[in-house]
């Protein structure tokens, strides 16, 4: 199994419930079809950096998983279809990039705990 990181950019007129909707479809899509999800983050509303179908704004979600290489043509393929996604980006994770992205999830969590105390 591969390592791979996906961002997409949902519409900005979606409800928190049908965002969740979203990201839960796309999570057990992967899941489903054996792949392990190792990171997930919200980036929230943000502002892009060019107009999508004369929209300023959109939903920016990240997951990173495991997953066959078959699996993600057919998540590319349910991201194409889904109307509520405007963008979306699938990068295979080699070595160097896994190791990156794990000292970053490091540094969040330690972010995240010192802000508690």
């Amino acid at each position: 199994m591969n390592q791979y990181e996906t961002v997409f950019i949902a519409t900005p007129v979606l409800s928190d419930t049908q965002m969740k909707e979203a990201v839960t479809k796309f999570r057990d899509l992967i899941t489903e079809r054996g792949g392990e999800i190792i990171h997930e983050e919200d980036w929230g509303l943000r502002k892009l950096a060019y107009p999508i179908q004369k929209k300023s704004t959109g939903f920016y979600y990240l997951f990173e998983y495991k997953v066959d290489a078959a699996v993600i043509s057919k998540l590319e393929t349910e991201f194409k279809r889904d109307e509520r996604i405007i963008r979306f980006m699938t990068v295979k994770l080699d070595k160097y990039a896994a190791e990156y992205s794990e000292k970053r999830k490091n540094k969040l969590k330690a972010k995240a705990e010192s802000k508690s105390n």
